[in-house]
């Protein structure tokens, strides 16, 4: 995570800049008094807006200009430049709007400008009641887009977390390490739901979903009725199934608990086993180091992440690791587990007194197959990410939807598409015809080493790399047929937006 700069750079933009020092389609690092101010011009307008992303506080002025918009180079949210309004994820909250004003050849900027106040507006047609299910990124996402666009409706969103919505990439990532206070973990503070009037019930199991009567079943009984329903139940982790899997020291990464127990069990570890090479294996692997613990990796592939960047990336990411002191037993697996003693399948042992399995997640789907809907490895849903009945969406991790840059059906368990596609949904169930068109996005911390991602590439024949991987300077692009399906990217971050933007041009299915 970042933060707001301590001392501002650039020139003072209240004592006014020439306007020749801000060419057609430029940005410029000002401030105003200690606030860092983005300038920034196209055509004849010239905006003023925040300099610092309220996801993770990066650099906008280091982003990408797309027509009037800025993205953040570190995690690809997206600002108006009219508005400063969050338009899309992984940021929630607006960045400062500031009066500019142009004389005798000059660029000033002045004071703040108001938000708009609510107009509590009312749409034709808006359902009276939304039940949402789930308590994650999707869920979190679609009921905070709900209230932003003034829907007057009632709100309830339906958790079985014993936490409100969280930031879960902290979860493997800062806090985990130790690196991050405990206050940046949630989404939004607790008072939050009730000055928006969203209904949290957390704890909450739901068993069911009434079709004909639109209505929620939850295991105690209680029943929520509907207009629009949105499953965004997530994914849950893969369980070991090997003997003593259910030892204490044991554990699995996916809610805050899970987390702080971790956590708990690293202040007095001394060799933490992490079962799985995934992205959040790894991460885990990078914090506990983090905190000084001997840390061991047990995965079955080759190399790690070899099925996702390839085997040049997946050859760096072992690197990189081990330059950190992770040792590596790969084309392995755990048999069991008996106290600290974990024997692995080619009979050798390792001792540990914590264990972190991160060795995949699965949908939750039991809802969505009780209640009739049409299943096809997820939850098949259309452009507007609507399932096969009528006034019951999905998103998220659950969620298989017609991709407009592929033009195949993909269901990605990535964070950023899941935020992205809660509040398509939400907009949707107000009645837009919008399709949900984002590019998926997600990026990984290794370290100091940030590998960012952009589209989606089950299979390629062609990998191009420009620059150098060991360098940490380097752009991979995917490609099939000749064609671009994914980059990957470390430090050229201005490429990684202009790769998306390019994906989101190239539209191959309407």
């Amino acid at each position: 995570m970042g933060a707001e700069q301590s001392s501002p750079t650039g020139p003072d933009l209240g004592q006014g800049i020439s306007v020749d020092a801000l060419a057609d389609g430029q940005m410029l690092l000002g401030h105003v008094g200690q606030e860092s101010v983005l300038l920034a011009r196209r055509g004849n307008e010239i905006f003023a807006i925040g300099a610092t992303c309220t996801h993770y506080g990066g650099p906008l002025a280091e982003g990408l200009l797309v027509d009037d918009t800025v993205r953040c180079p570190w995690h690809h949210a997206c600002f108006s430049l009219r508005t400063g309004e969050a338009l899309h994820a992984p940021a929630l909250s607006p960045v400062a709007r500031w009066q500019v004003e142009q004389r005798d050849g000059r660029i000033f900027v002045r004071g703040k400008q108001e938000a708009k106040a609510s107009k509590g507006k009312s749409r034709p047609g808006a359902p009276d009641k939304i039940v949402i299910v789930g308590g994650g990124a999707a869920g979190f996402a679609a009921a905070e887009m709900l209230r932003r666009e003034e829907y007057q409706g009632r709100i309830v969103m339906l958790s079985n977390d014993d936490a409100p919505p969280v930031d879960r990439p902290n979860l493997s990532k800062d806090y985990l390490a130790g690196n991050a206070p405990e206050d940046w973990v949630p989404l939004r503070p607790h008072s939050f739901y009730r000055d928006s009037g969203i209904e949290l019930e957390l704890k909450a199991n739901v068993t069911g979903i009434d079709v004909r009567s639109r209505e929620v079943v939850l295991a105690d009984g209680k029943r929520f009725p509907y207009d629009r329903l949105l499953l965004a139940t997530g994914a849950e982790p893969v369980r070991l199934s090997i003997p003593g899997a259910e030892a204490p020291h044991v554990r699995t990464l996916r809610s805050l608990a899970d987390c702080r127990a971790i956590i708990e069990r690293a202040k007095t570890a001394r060799r933490a086993v992490v079962l799985g090479a995934s992205f959040i294996g790894l991460e885990v692997a990078a914090s506990l180091r983090a905190r000084g613990i001997e840390v061991h990796v047990v995965a079955p592939e080759k190399r790690p992440m070899e099925r996702i960047l390839g085997a040049q990336m997946g050859d760096f990411v072992r690197a990189l690791h081990e330059e950190h002191g992770v040792i590596f037993h790969l084309e392995e697996t755990a048999s069991a587990i008996d106290g600290k003693t974990i024997t692995l399948k080619s009979g050798g042992t390792l001792a540990a007194d914590l264990v972190v399995a991160g060795i995949g997640v699965r949908p939750r789907l039991e809802l969505a197959e009780k209640a009739g809907l049409a299943i096809d490895r997820g939850v098949v849903v259309g452009h507007y990410l609507e399932t096969s009945v009528p006034g019951i969406y999905a998103a998220g991790d659950i969620a298989r939807w017609p991709d407009l840059h592929s033009g195949e059906r993909i269901r990605v368990e990535h964070w950023v598409v899941a935020e992205r596609q809660g509040q398509a949904a939400a907009l949707a169930m107000l009645g837009s015809r919008e399709p949900f068109s984002a590019v998926p996005f997600f990026w990984s911390q290794h370290y100091d080493v940030p590998i960012n991602y952009v589209g989606h590439a089950e299979k390629w024949d062609d990998l191009a790399i420009d620059g150098d991987i060991a360098s940490r300077n380097c752009v991979l692009r995917y490609k099939r047929n000749g064609r671009v399906l994914a980059v990957a990217s470390i430090y050229r971050d201005v490429e990684s937006l202009q790769a998306e933007v390019m994906m989101e041009r190239d539209v191959v299915a309407a």
